[in-house]
This record gives C-alpha cells, sequence and structure tokens, in this order.
C-alpha cells in the first residue's frame, strides 16, 4: 500500500488514551464537516467505550471510538485524516472496529451514516453492513438538514 507515493512501512493499532485526544480530536476538526466537540470526545472514555487509533509509519491516520452496550454495539465516529483518505485504511478501521466489538460479545454492529457520504456507505456496505432505516434531516448541513441512514451488521 502507497501513501502519498510512498511505501507504507509499518501500520499499527492503539488505544486511545486522553494524552492522545489532541492528535484524535484535530483529524477530527479537519475530516468532518461538522466535527464532534471536545467534551464530546472526551465524554467518550467511560465503561461504556472502546477505541482505537491507527498509526501509519509514526502519524496517527485515522481512529475510532465504538460504544457497547448489552451485545450490541454503536459505531460512535469513525475518522481518516484527509492526507491519508482513499488508500484504503478506512476500510482497515473498520474491520478492527468490528473484530473489537465481536471480541468484546457483540451480536450486532449499527452506525449512522450521512446520506449524502456515498462512499462511506459503499464501503460498509462492502463489508456487508446493511441499510435498516432512516433517520429524516438528523445531520446538519451547510444549507439545511440531510437524512441519516441507520445500518446493521450481524456478527455470527
Amino acid at each position: 500500500m502507497a501513501v502519498d507515493g510512498k511505501s507504507v512501512v509499518n501500520i499499527s493499532f492503539a488505544l486511545i488514551d486522553k494524552e492522545d485526544i489532541e492528535s484524535v480530536f484535530a483529524i477530527e476538526q479537519t475530516a468532518q464537516s461538522h466535527p464532534m466537540s471536545r467534551s464530546i470526545m472526551l465524554s467518550c472514555f467511560s465503561k461504556r467505550y472502546f477505541n482505537a487509533q491507527m498509526i501509519v509509519d509514526g502519524q496517527v491516520a485515522g481512529f475510532y471510538i465504538g460504544e457497547f452496550v448489552a451485545d450490541e454495539s454503536s459505531l460512535i465516529e469513525i475518522c481518516v485524516a484527509p492526507d491519508f483518505q482513499g488508500k484504503g485504511l478506512g476500510k482497515m478501521l473498520l474491520e478492527h472496529y468490528i473484530a473489537a466489538a465481536k471480541e468484546k460479545g457483540a451480536m450486532s454492529c449499527w452506525l449512522e451514516v450521512r446520506e449524502s457520504n456515498i462512499g462511506a456507505r459503499t464501503l460498509y456496505q462492502r463489508l456487508d453492513f446493511n441499510e435498516v432505516d432512516v433517520r429524516r434531516n438528523y445531520y446538519p448541513t451547510a444549507s439545511g438538514h440531510e437524512d441519516a441512514i441507520i445500518m446493521s451488521y450481524f456478527i455470527f
């Protein structure tokens, strides 16, 4: 795999701890049209949440935050830094999230995605997520609101 024309030597995953917040928060701010706030991100460090950051050749390239309750997991956020997008890293992050949810005992994974985010929806469908419902006018946009597509993945 190549990132910025250079071959990627090392990809690893690590837990995000509070010392890592600034690097993942910076990715959130640059990669999302309506990013979560620092306080919301910090609230995702209680017992029911789990997370990982992706390190590519020593740089934080992306992260996810998942929630686990009973036997279900929800993908709260998944984000790849703009410089690393389009390289297949989002797929690797999503696969890592699914494996972590399964390890925790999840029987299903759930997420919401902007209706207009065709790239993400395509990725989720390639990894066997199914569209199951719609939340009307859920996400803010520059000119109003757009629907959220609710998707699920069942672990067998």
